[in-house]
């Protein structure tokens, strides 16, 4: 109560909770948690996972670092995913060392050793899932993110809503809660790779400047008709742009125009009265025929055949 107190008077905007927690398998809380947080909110399915099981969450949750935060560990008992949601500090992996912010994102595992030194000014918050499996290390190869590499996501918070949704799933401790956060971490990892940025310092001018126009076809894609024609307002060469898309999205930018209008024009069509003409008209389609093709190309049936769905 007395070290409660302090904190309190120092950090007077802070709200202090008990931990929460999930029963862990056999017992208490694992010995490897830090104990210095201020906060914390964790999960515990398994401590001691089947060594044949193909993939397993052990435990998982959000931690909220005091200014002193300070983990070192010559090794770790299972393979681990962390997300820093907000503040900063330094990280060393296997010796090498990174800087984290907002967005960071890094494994570990058996025989990784580890350092976490958090900013004092700007202590971190991060996320973290453990698990164990036969499958485990393929996956996290699969995702980018070997054990003992780190990545970065943008936006930053783009993967924090799954680690929320892993955290209340390992809380309610049901019958189903283990398979479902196994399946929320694999959801996780294909998110992982399809969030990825480059390093602050790697390649940082080209990925911003797919990210510009990644949101401005976004925000255009109704009146936008062309490759060309959406090249030639994010004021770059056409075939400069699809280098870009194929770097960083792995399609090419008139397929992501494509699919913004067939998104758009299913949801219209879903509109009692809705016509097929008009929809096509509305998305940029002169012909509705053409309309047609690239509706059943994208989503697997024709715009008619969506309407009977109503």
């Amino acid at each position: 109560m007395a070290e409660t107190t302090r904190l309190c008077r120092t950090y007077p905007s802070l709200t202090f909770v008990k931990t929460a927690h999930s029963p862990a398998a056999g017992g208490s809380k694992p010995d490897f948690f830090s104990t210095q947080v201020l906060q914390a909110r964790r999960f515990y399915l398994n401590l001691k996972p089947s060594p044949k099981t193909r993939l397993q969450v052990v435990c998982g949750g959000v931690e909220h670092c005091a200014p002193d935060y300070a983990i070192r560990r010559a090794s770790f008992p299972f393979y681990s995913i962390e997300f820093v949601a907000q503040g900063g500090g330094r990280l060393k992996l296997n010796g090498a060392e990174h800087e984290l912010q907002p967005g960071s994102v890094f494994s570990c595992g058996p025989s990784v050793a580890q350092e976490i030194i958090t900013r004092p000014r700007h202590p971190l918050v991060k996320y973290f899932v453990d698990f164990a499996g036969t499958g485990a290390a393929r996956l996290l190869a699969g995702c980018g993110l070997r054990s003992g590499t780190v990545a970065q996501v943008f936006p930053p918070m783009e993967i924090q809503p799954l680690f929320d949704e892993l955290i209340r799933s390992g809380l309610r401790g049901t019958r189903r809660s283990p398979e479902i956060c196994s399946r929320l971490l694999a959801g996780l990892m294909l998110k992982i790779l399809d969030a990825r940025a480059p390093l602050p310092g790697r390649e940082t001018l080209a990925f911003a400047t797919y990210q510009q126009c990644h949101d401005f076809i976004g925000r255009h894609f109704l009146r936008l008709r062309s490759l060309d024609e959406a090249a030639r307002e994010c004021h770059l060469d056409a075939a400069y742009l699809c280098r870009l898309f194929q770097r960083y999205d792995h399609q090419t930018p008139y397929r992501l125009l494509l699919r913004l209008k067939i998104n758009f024009a299913a949801g219209q069509l879903q509109a009692p009265g809705a016509m097929v003409k008009q929809v096509a008209e509305q998305t940029g389609f002169a012909n509705p025929f053409h309309f047609s093709r690239v509706f059943k190309s994208i989503l697997g049936l024709s715009p008619r055949a969506l309407t009977r769905l109503r």
